[in-house]
């Protein structure tokens, strides 16, 4: 099964403080790193939308076929100063398993328990 996960989130009043270019320098250096120790396990967009919504600053896409893995690169990035000033507040976190309808209907569980 592939999974989507969608991680809203807002930047805090910490995170907003720094420079651009001490951001840069710590996404750089701390969460980039991250993302790419979970390159083929895992594809992760990042998009901005506090333009768009007062309570979202930014949200995160995360694809796998592994919750396990999601699971682990959330453990490490809560090991970072992302959640541990925090520079980041999560709102909400929803997971959807994609065409999970379909996967249901082609089953064998379906199949068998008609």
């Amino acid at each position: 099964m592939k999974y989507t996960i969608v991680i809203l989130y807002r930047a805090t009043h910490l995170w907003l403080s720094l420079t651009r270019e001490e951001r840069g320098k710590f996404f750089a250096t701390k969460v980039a790193p991250l993302i790419q120790q979970f390159n083929g396990k895992l594809s992760i967009r990042l998009c901005d939308s506090e333009a768009f919504h007062a309570k979202t600053s930014d949200f995160m896409l995360v694809d796998c076929n592994n919750l396990k893995d999601y699971y682990y690169f959330i453990e490490y990035l809560r090991d970072t100063d992302l959640f541990g000033k925090p520079y980041v507040e999560v709102n909400d976190i929803v997971i959807g398993i994609n065409n999970g309808f379909k996967d249901f209907e082609e089953s064998e569980y379906k199949k068998n328990n008609k």
